[in-house]
């Protein structure tokens, strides 16, 4: 099983590249967590992509580490990777967006495969879970989301990004992407479109699994996408849309589990102290090892 970590952003909220900060006990990145719990449950194949000026660290890094029978693959996401036939006049300076990370992916990856952010921490029975969809799907291209409750997931510095669900007999029906969901006086509200929730809700936090006929739909839309110089300066393809229009249009079906674990992540400089404080305490109950890479 795969496994890709998409490690691209800049960090503009946390003012650094918070993918490769270090935040465990033995100064391990949160990306390690993730990669230490999916082995557990029989991935054997890591893919991260991320910014080109990054590569050869990140390779290094995890090649060190990791066991020496899991295959390692660490891609650019460039600005210039566009589907064949297209192109693009306007200047762009940031990435295309996680659909297109995805992307990036299609020439190293043959089979169904799980998708995570490298800056959030997803906990390990959300892997169990991954690996249980990928497992007893019989359709050989599987989709699937590994759900988290709204209001576990939110920020205390500031408004978040959440894919919010609506689930029927335990399959998505819908995703949509609220950009600015804050709680304030005890209510939480998209401060785009004023809407409130509860709370309660199932959100994708961007661990997916996917089959690969995505990339033939990434690629596709991203050449739809190249055509409208609107979007070209500024706008970013979001997986989560992608796989909502795989549903209405191509009746793909994505079976949903929660994930039974806490998640966190750094999506601003205060979380930092946060996120310090949760892995020392995981590693100080047994959780985690020390050492995540120690060598038998």
């Amino acid at each position: 099983m795969t496994l890709l970590l998409m490690a691209a952003g800049s960090g503009s909220r946390y003012g650094k590249l918070k993918q490769f900060d270090d935040l465990g006990p033995n100064e391990e990145f949160l990306m390690e967590f993730g990669i230490f719990d999916a082995l557990k449950y029989g991935f054997t194949h890591i893919v991260a992509v991320t910014k080109k000026d990054n590569v050869d660290f990140l390779q290094k890094h995890l090649s060190e580490r990791l066991p020496k029978d899991i295959k390692l693959d660490v891609l650019a996401q460039e600005i210039t990777d566009v589907p064949p036939g297209t192109s693009y006049t306007s200047e762009r300076k940031k990435p295309w967006g996680t659909a297109h990370a995805v992307w990036t992916a299609r020439n190293v990856i043959k089979g169904s495969f799980a998708v995570i952010n490298a800056d959030d921490f997803y906990g390990e029975l959300a892997f169990k879970n991954a690996a249980k969809i990928m497992a007893s799907e019989t359709n050989a291209d599987k989709f699937g989301l590994i759900s988290y409750t709204l209001k576990d997931t939110l920020s205390t510095y500031g408004s978040v990004s959440r894919g919010v669900c609506q689930i029927k007999d335990n399959v998505l029906t819908v995703v949509e992407e609220r950009l600015k969901l804050k709680e304030e006086n005890n209510k939480i509200i998209d401060l785009d479109s004023g809407i409130e929730f509860t709370g309660n809700e199932e959100v994708s936090m961007n661990f997916w699994i996917c089959g690969t006929s995505i990339f033939d739909y990434i690629g596709r839309s991203f050449t739809e996408f190249l055509k409208d110089e609107n979007k070209i300066s500024s706008s970013e393809i979001y997986l989560p849309f992608v796989i909502q229009e795989m549903i209405t249009e191509k009746g793909i079906t994505v079976p949903v589990l929660n994930s039974e674990s806490n998640w966190f992540g750094v999506t601003y400089a205060d979380d930092k102290a946060m996120a310090v404080s949760k892995l020392a305490e995981m590693t100080k109950n047994g959780d985690y090892p020390l050492n995540l890479w120690t060598k038998h």
